[in-house]
């Protein structure tokens, strides 16, 4: 019994140790609930806790694209406006040219994707460092989404669309399923896939992974384009919820999805962390601005806040990586 005893404890002991050190977001919004719950009376309800999953799915869904190509060691500074962009289009097309609604955001999945793929190609293919051309496109996809517009939303779009965003099957909003949805599969391909594999070799480091016959270039296209296509049903999400497109839609997106990969445990030097941590992360960052929000902070204060959580999650990263050195 002693001996059973002295060896199930240390076993006990390690499992709780390795969750909160992989979900230590998970054990961070349960903390944080019953912080803001004691300080606001009105966090700790069923309406404020579905408006912060309909918030988080929109963020949570262009995340997925920021935590595997963070995996790869790189990120997408084009994402919040691929989004924003993306979501315009297809508003445009079913408003203003009266094309059928799933053929408009089907196109605009598409020209998300395109979008991922030019910043692939400009990367992989002819050496443009990722900071650089995801911050070119960052700025043609703002463009464009003033063109289109005008600076004016679009607003009252079809209600064939309307439950994309604002639909619920039970209790559980439509776009939280999505988002959910998104996350398990990308987490599937990510760790069980050859795919997924070589996403986490090549950003463990990509020479090595060059030599063991992984092809880095290729992988780094595919790995943008699915950040743009994601992108894209991110900004979908968002038109469907507000029932419109404007060019404010998807602001500062690719650096709230920064902030989610790094607390949910995507290491930014590549190559570590789980896919599903990061739909955490979002979580715990909607809902920490959420509480904020609930005791009357200043939403300038907040803009400050949030460039200080990330930089202390990037600093608990750094600390993390140092650790296993």
């Amino acid at each position: 019994m002693n001996s059973m005893g002295r060896t199930t404890k240390p076993q006990v002991g390690q499992i709780i140790s390795k969750f909160t050190k992989e979900y230590a977001s998970l054990v961070a919004i349960f903390v944080m609930v019953i912080v803001f719950s004691i300080a606001s009376p009105y966090f700790f309800n069923a309406g404020n806790f579905a408006n912060i999953m309909l918030q988080c799915s929109t963020v949570g869904i262009v995340t997925i694209g920021q935590a595997l190509l963070i995996s790869t060691g790189q990120f997408d500074l084009s994402l919040g406006q691929n989004a924003c962009l993306t979501g315009i289009i297809a508003a445009y097309m079913m408003k203003f040219m009266e094309i059928n609604p799933w053929v408009a955001i089907l196109t605009a999945l598409l020209v998300g994707a395109l979008i991922g793929a030019i910043n692939g190609v400009l990367f992989a293919y002819c050496g443009i460092p990722a900071f650089m051309a995801t911050l070119g496109l960052q700025n043609v996809c703002r463009g464009l989404a003033k063109i289109v517009t005008q600076a004016t939303p679009i607003a009252r779009l079809p209600e064939e669309i309307g439950f994309i965003g604002r639909g619920y099957v039970g209790p559980i909003p439509v776009s939280v399923i999505i988002m959910v949805g998104l996350f398990v599969l990308f987490q599937f391909i990510a760790s069980k896939t050859k795919f997924g594999r070589n996403i986490y070799a090549v950003g463990g480091g990509t020479e090595a992974a060059f030599f063991a016959g992984v092809n880095t270039k290729r992988v780094s296209l595919y790995t943008f384009i699915i950040a743009g296509f994601l992108s894209a049903a991110g900004g979908i999400v968002l038109t469907s919820r507000l029932n419109s497109a404007a060019i404010t839609n998807g602001n500062l997106y690719e650096f709230d999805a920064v902030i989610a990969s790094v607390i949910g445990g995507i290491s930014l030097s590549g190559g570590k962390g789980k896919i599903i941590g990061a739909m955490f992360g979002s979580v715990f960052l909607i809902m920490f601005f959420n509480g904020m929000t609930m005791l009357n902070v200043d939403p300038f204060y907040q803009d400050v806040l949030k460039g200080l959580v990330l930089i202390l999650a990037i600093g608990i990263d750094v600390l993390r990586n140092r650790r296993k050195q």
